[in-house]
């Protein structure tokens, strides 16, 4: 074979590989010939390259020079001193896999923003804990996937969840967001095969429709089905509103009325019978004194820190927020002392609150405490709380039984009490308490209810037990002790019952069971003791998984940082919701004084947004820089002439004004009656106002350029009185 065709050799030609030799027809290399590898041209090559490299020069200059620049940067790279961080401490894939699932977690369950994990300071917080210099968080789009995935294996666990309870109970409200969007919640609650108490979100979804009772029945009959446990469904809670109790005569299942709203509202009711109205204005002032004074609430600080309590806020209540008014009693007479002694070194018009007030609050204060601690229980979701609710009513009862000490105030404020409790829960599912409360071991000797009234409930659960109402028996758990031992484990359970107790009915054996403690679990004493009633279990799992509240459901949106407006949460009881009341003030005022724009609230929503538009409008203007006082005016005068002509259109059907209103803009004359004008610049207004030129020329020229090109000898005292309006701002946006 000859010297210059080896079939072993490299095609890889001179040039850096930009030529190639030719290969052969039997695959032999001739290194004669070769090809450019840009545009396929063949050359003869005789181990000079000054042929080549001009043909690249010629044809191939940037190219060749784009390539030759990256080889040699690559070299350079290949030649590069590593750094220590390469060699520093590296996270596995597995664990690297783990934190990426705990970050797509912690965002959707704390409703973070996806951007997070963009932030500079995240990052560097990572690295420092995982002591990887080199950690990098995971993209947008990668926790993005990872959310999916974790609300798949979720929805797929709770989906088997349900396919294995026998009984399931809902809870559902709609909600209304700041920008006026609907929301429906729905929670799940079960008792699973263990006996324990599972509660969970069906959806969190957005509605389109309005709340009619018709269209909440299909969204909520749209649930059931769309997680196929519309058979199973035994009850749902819901508020007391007309709507939604409406919608619940229209569903197949049992209503629970919201005992929270109903105790609430009782409350509201009592308070606005006018008993406590001086005392509790007065201390709403005086808490609003301090939340809109950083510099009162310091010297607040100071006086407490003096007495030697500790450093906190007032709150102030809010109508819509439960025990709101408890926790601004509540933490003015813990902090009275320190209130009078900061009130009495400052210049204030407050009417301070006298001993017989504070006493009123007081006593005002040990009654409610009971109504706080029964919302707090009953709002309850890990827990049994349906069997509870008539108990705690008929301690409240007790409570607020009038004793010979109270004064003619409290014992008003609690007949009030009793009588509107007792005509609320007058339409609640009592048949459905009873039974609950009678399938609970702490509460089973019915003592919350009339002893006449006892035997009914018995007869209720004996006529169930024949017939189908409680539903197959719940699937138990597997075990692998034999029948024997199980046996042996009936026959030890906890029973004071007599030798023949083994020949009475199932239900006779129950109420022969002893009361267990207020503070034991009932769904333990059932896991214990099922398999000595089986179909008597059955009905406890279908009864006690209802809940007494809906606040399961409104929880639901109060942890997505929605709005809302009677949720409660115990953690949160301080308010931050003084601007909305300054809103309804500022609201009402307006609608006293001007009566023609009251019937603008009761327009369609087409009207809303065009009067939202306009003050949109006004607000924007109001706020830019370098707003003079008289523009500010012309502003507001312009905004309101626009709402007495939206009302007049309106009284006259002429809706053909919307768009006209949009595109309104304020008039363009600056001028005012001259009459009204300072006496000395009266003269040189006629004369500006029949200068047709200086006219044309306001409106095209600025009011600082306008004012400063008027001739100084005809203009004297306008141009004086110009500078000293100019200099005043209508706002502090300026700063």
């Amino acid at each position: 074979m000859d010297a210059t065709q080896e079939s072993e050799a490299s095609p890889l030609g001179p040039l850096g590989g930009k030529f190639i030799y030719k290969k052969n027809k039997d695959g032999t290399i001739n290194k004669n010939k070769v090809i450019c590898t840009f545009c396929e041209k063949e050359f003869s090559y005789h181990r000079s390259s000054s042929s080549l490299t001009y043909h690249l020069n010629a044809k191939h200059f940037r190219t060749s020079s784009t390539s030759t620049a990256t080889t040699a940067s690559a070299t350079v790279s290949s030649l590069r001193q590593p750094t220590l961080a390469k060699f520093g401490k590296r996270m596995s894939k597995v664990t690297t896999d783990k934190l990426t699932n705990s970050i797509a977690k912690w965002v959707a369950a704390d409703c973070r923003p996806i951007s997070i994990v963009e932030d500079e300071g995240l990052k560097e917080a990572f690295r420092i804990a995982s002591s990887d210099s080199n950690f990098q968080l995971p993209s947008r789009t990668t926790v993005m996937k990872r959310i999916h995935q974790l609300y798949s294996h979720e929805r797929t666990a709770k989906e088997e969840l349900l396919a294995g309870a026998c009984h399931v109970a809902l809870t559902g409200d709609h909600w209304t967001s700041v920008s006026d969007h609907n929301y429906l919640g729905v929670t799940a609650h079960l008792i699973d095969v263990g006996w324990k108490l599972k509660s969970f979100a069906l959806t969190a979804s957005k509605t389109v429709t309005r709340h009619y009772a018709d269209a909440c029945a299909e969204q909520f009959d749209a649930v059931t089905k769309e997680w196929e446990i519309e058979n199973k469904v035994t009850t749902i809670g819901t508020d007391s509103a007309r709507n939604m109790v409406a919608a619940a005569r229209q569903l197949p299942f049992q209503h629970i009325p919201c005992a929270a709203h109903m105790l609430q509202r009782t409350i509201t009711v009592c308070l606005e019978d006018g008993s406590f109205d001086t005392a509790l204005a007065k201390c709403r002032k005086i808490v609003g004194h301090f939340k809109h004074s950083p510099a009162s609430m310091e010297e607040l600080h100071l006086q407490q820190t003096a007495l030697g309590q500790a450093r906190e806020p007032l709150v102030q209540d809010v109508s819509t927020r439960w025990n709101s008014t408890l926790s601004m009693i509540s933490r003015y007479l813990r902090n009275h002392e320190a209130v009078n002694a900061t009130l009495a070194t400052q210049k204030h018009k407050l009417a301070t609150l006298t001993n017989l007030e504070c006493d009123r609050l007081q006593k005002l204060e040990v009654v409610l405490e009971p109504c706080k601690y029964v919302t707090e229980l009953l709002g309850g979701e890990s827990y049994v709380s349906c069997s509870v609710l008539l108990p705690v009513l008929c301690h409240l009862n007790r409570v607020m039984d009038p004793t010979d000490e109270d004064p003619a105030y409290m014992i008003k404020f609690k007949t009030t009490f009793k009588k509107e409790i007792d005509a609320r829960t007058a339409n609640i599912n009592n048949r459905w308490l009873k039974v609950a409360s009678a399938l609970d071991p702490r509460f089973k000797d019915l003592k919350s209810i009339h002893r006449k009234e006892r035997d009914e409930v018995w007869t209720w659960i004996e006529e169930m037990l024949r017939g189908s109402e409680g539903g197959p028996a719940a699937p138990q758990p597997i075990e692998d002790e034999p029948a024997a031992k199980k046996s042996l484990l009936l026959l030890s359970s906890d029973s004071d019952s007599d030798s023949d107790m083994d020949e009475q009915e199932p239900l006779a054996r129950y109420k022969a069971e002893p009361c267990i403690g207020m503070n034991e679990c009932p769904l333990e004493w059932w896991a214990a003791h099922a398999g000595a009633y089986e179909k008597l279990s059955s009905l406890a799992r279908k009864y006690l998984a209802t809940p007494a509240t809906s606040v399961p459901c409104e929880r639901l949106f109060s942890l997505t940082d929605l709005p809302q407006r009677h949720v409660w949460r115990k953690e949160e009881v301080e308010v931050s919701s003084d601007q909305e009341l300054c809103n309804q003030e500022v609201k009402s005022s307006v609608d006293q004084e001007d009566p023609d724009l009251l019937h603008l609230k009761e327009e369609p929503e087409e009207l809303h947004s065009n009067v939202t538009a306009l003050m949109s409008e006004l607000n924007a203007k109001l706020q830019r820089r370098g707003v003079f006082v008289h523009e500010t005016c012309s502003f507001v005068t312009a905004f309101m002439r626009k709402m007495q002509l939206l009302s007049r259109q309106l009284d006259s059907n002429t809706l053909t004004h919307m768009p006209t209103l949009k595109e309104a803009m304020p008039s363009a004359d600056r001028l005012h009656c001259v009459d009204k004008a300072p006496s000395d610049v009266q003269l040189e207004l006629k004369i500006l106002q029949s200068d047709l030129m200086l006219a044309e020329h306001f409106k095209s020229a600025s009011v600082l350029d306008f004012f400063s090109a008027l001739k100084e000898e005809v203009f004297p005292h306008m141009k004086k009185h110009a500078q000293k309006m100019l200099v005043l701002f209508g706002s502090t946006y300026t700063l």
